[in-house]
């Protein structure tokens, strides 16, 4: 008598009964997934649930608001934000004859040495920069636009325009996020109020963190803007002189700092056409017409 061999053939569901459950014992144990983290603030999704740090479709034409979109979100925490809510004061007034800077410098402790706190910074003969914000931050970009200046006077025999100069810094703080090896981690925290002279006359420009820049014929930054651009909205018109350009910019300051204003706190610098920074004696007598 022969005997019945039975083959059985796999189920493709992989049950026992053909039914297409699986035996819970087959099943694969999933491993636990990560904790989510959440986005650093230069990370932040944006509405379309793209990353904030994907290359904009449109490629370059959309690079400088892509980057302003990665800076502003719906709460407020924004790098500009941050500034005007801690950076030190600064205030840029053109006339016709030059450009004059004035700036609020923070001295923490009696042990400091004022001199040290630079707000202020010389780019080139011709063009100098107020800063509030991060200053280390601002001392690569001014180290940048110094060598950008000293390469095009060497290339070209002549200095270097104050919106060209304004542009080379402004692309530097472009290239934050955009995936080669060299590119920051994260934005410049710093704006910057840039004063100078070229043959288009005097002129004054304001770089905000995502790099973008605007001409201005008064500006003020950090802490205190807010209301010193309301002052200086009363206060500036074209034909202001630079003497009363520096007791504008000095009386404003004194407005909108919590401490009296002296020698040690202030700094003030003009480009008429070159830059000069005011020594502790000269401040003294802007100060002494208040």
């Amino acid at each position: 008598m022969e005997e019945e061999v039975v083959v059985h053939t796999p189920n493709p569901s992989g049950s026992e009964d053909g039914s297409g459950s699986r035996d819970p014992r087959h099943h694969r144990q999933n491993s636990p997934s990560p904790p989510r983290r959440s986005p650093q603030w230069w990370e932040n999704p944006d509405r379309s649930g793209g990353s904030a740090l994907s290359p904009p479709p449109d490629g370059g034409r959309s690079r400088r608001a892509g980057v302003r979109r990665r800076l502003n979100y719906g709460d407020g925490g924004t790098p500009q934000g941050a500034l005007q809510a801690l950076g030190s004061t600064a205030i840029g007034l053109k006339t016709k004859d030059g450009v004059v800077l004035a700036v609020e410098k923070r001295v923490t402790s009696p042990l400091l040495e004022p001199s040290s706190v630079e707000k202020i910074m010389e780019i080139d003969e011709h063009i100098g920069c107020a800063m509030s914000g991060l200053i280390a931050d601002a001392r690569t970009l001014v180290e940048h636009a110094r060598v950008e200046t000293q390469n095009h006077r060497f290339s070209y025999g002549e200095p270097m325009t104050v919106e060209s100069t304004t542009q080379a810094i402004c692309d530097l703080a472009l290239r934050f996020g955009e995936g080669d090896e060299e590119s920051m981690s994260r934005p410049f925290g710093v704006s910057l109020l840039i004063a100078g002279h070229d043959e288009n006359g005097p002129s004054l420009y304001y770089t905000d963190p995502s790099g973008t820049f605007w001409q201005c014929n008064a500006k003020a930054i950090g802490s205190g803007s807010e209301g010193a651009d309301s002052s200086l909205q009363e206060q500036y018109n074209k034909e202001l002189t630079l003497q009363e350009a520096e007791t504008i910019a000095l009386s404003i300051l004194k407005q909108v700092m919590e401490e009296k204003v002296t020698p040690n706190n202030v700094d003030i610098a003009k480009v008429s056409p070159n830059y000069h920074l005011y020594t502790p004696a000269e401040v003294e007598a802007v100060i002494a017409r208040l």
